[in-house]
């Protein structure tokens, strides 16, 4: 598109806009995955039923978690693959233990074209120099990943945007980790709850965030409340907004995660979640 153009049709977009028109240059997100500890209550008992029913709500990729079966759910890791090839899914992530499997599983996640490897609590530390600390510890885990051919990630809680001494934990992270080892994964629900923005963070950090959790909060929860996830577009977070943000900020991977069953099952709110997200526009 040459100059003149771009200048033509900025103007024809915020002229939409002036007018209270839909902003015709949103797209559909595409290709969007789950969390499986959203199925925590049910994945263990049939691993394969429970994917084989994910694929049919739209589902095209999964992030793992270390459940009793490990991060493949009793199968080897080619046996997994295999499986999710058979019903359309990909396995882009996986929660893991990072401080005691990143050398096992790193080569196997590669082998399988994973592309990271998650560490997903950390847990608020005692002193400011316990997250210096764990940021050295995070680039060792990422050069373990990256001489396997992944990326190794940090998921957020709601605990590293809270500001200690004036200073936020996410940001000696961020800064302590270096980036061609270490990755983010923001789980946006996590960041409001404690009252931050996320679009503001994932500005702050262009790059940065690789993966986002895409988990909405309830309307009639207190604020600060941390069990307050509800299904997608019926809780409080503009996600049509603050997506196309992410991804104009790097965001690769859209990964949808529920943790409340209020009257319905978790298998229903993974069905309801993909409706939203194969509507969603951004």
């Amino acid at each position: 598109m040459n100059r003149r153009q771009f200048v033509k049709n900025s103007g024809l977009v915020a002229a939409a806009a002036a007018l209270g028109l839909p902003d015709f240059s949103t797209k559909k997100i595409g290709d969007f995955g789950i969390q499986l500890y959203t199925l925590r209550d049910i994945i263990g008992k049939d691993p394969k039923g429970v994917l084989k029913q994910l694929s049919n709500f739209g589902y095209k990729q999964i992030e793992s978690y270390s459940g009793p079966q490990g991060i493949f759910w009793g199968m080897s890791h080619t046996e997994f693959k295999s499986y999710l090839d058979s019903v359309g899914i990909k396995i882009v992530s996986s929660h893991y233990d990072w401080k005691k499997d990143t050398e096992k599983l790193a080569p196997q996640a590669a082998e399988i074209g994973m592309k990271y490897l998650i560490c997903p609590y950390l847990g608020k530390q005692k002193s400011m120099d316990d997250y210096k600390r764990t940021a050295d510890e995070f680039n060792k885990a990422g050069e373990i990943c990256k001489k396997n051919g992944i990326r190794f990630a940090y998921h957020n809680h709601g605990y590293s945007f809270e500001a200690v001494d004036g200073v936020y934990p996410q940001d000696l992270m961020m800064n302590g980790t270096d980036p061609a080892l270490v990755d983010f994964e923001m789980d946006i629900y996590w960041v409001a709850t404690v009252g931050q923005d996320p679009e503001a963070w994932l500005k702050k950090y262009p790059n940065r965030w690789k993966l986002v959790h895409v988990k909405d909060r309830g309307k009639n929860f207190p604020a600060g409340q941390a069990d307050a996830s509800v299904d997608l577009g019926t809780g409080t977070l503009d996600f049509s907004k603050i997506l196309k943000t992410a991804k104009k900020s790097g965001v690769g991977n859209f990964i949808v995660e529920q943790e409340r069953y209020d009257n319905t099952t978790s298998i229903k709110c993974a069905e309801s979640n993909a409706a939203y997200m194969k509507k969603l526009s951004i």
